[in-house]
């Protein structure tokens, strides 16, 4: 064991789960702060393939957005981003249906390759009209037609 070893098993080792999380938080707080957004980047590059070992990120994702959110991080995910999603702006997160236009499409980019075939198709279909169901839901019979219309020349191009 080496000597930085020594040191955090000294510092630690003793410590509970809740003492851990608020030490890692404060550290974390303060490593950051001189850091920019690419250098963030670059060393979560890194470091995620060795922290997501064994995490189910259907699960964990909702729970961390409710937490960066404010919101309560309790329920199912499924729940959790009906709740994000329908009850953000009333509940003090106005930005969540912003950010959520600006991350699924880069999501949606990065899962589909790895999909099967099958599962890409019944996906794309169930998202276009979900997309198209919720997004004109307020709106006139003429202006649901102009946004499928347009739909349809963004998908035909």
């Amino acid at each position: 064991m080496g000597m930085m070893d020594e040191m955090m098993e000294s510092m630690i080792g003793g410590m509970t789960k809740e003492e851990k999380q608020e030490i890692m938080s404060k550290m974390m707080e303060k490593f950051f702060s001189g850091m920019t957004a690419e250098d963030k980047q670059k060393m979560m590059e890194q470091m995620m393939p060795k922290m997501m070992e064994g995490i189910n990120m259907a699960e964990m994702m909702p729970r961390m957005m409710m937490g960066m959110m404010g919101g309560k991080s309790g329920g199912t995910p499924m729940g959790m981003m009906s709740q994000m999603m329908e009850g953000g702006q009333a509940t003090g997160m106005p930005m969540m249906g912003h950010m959520m236009t600006q991350m699924m499409p880069q999501c949606v980019s990065t899962m589909l390759p790895g999909l099967p075939k099958e599962e890409r198709v019944d996906f794309v279909l169930k998202m276009i009209s979900t997309l198209l169901e919720r997004a004109s839901a307020d709106m006139s019979e003429k202006e649901k037609n102009d946004l499928v219309a347009r739909a349809l020349e963004r998908i035909a191009a």
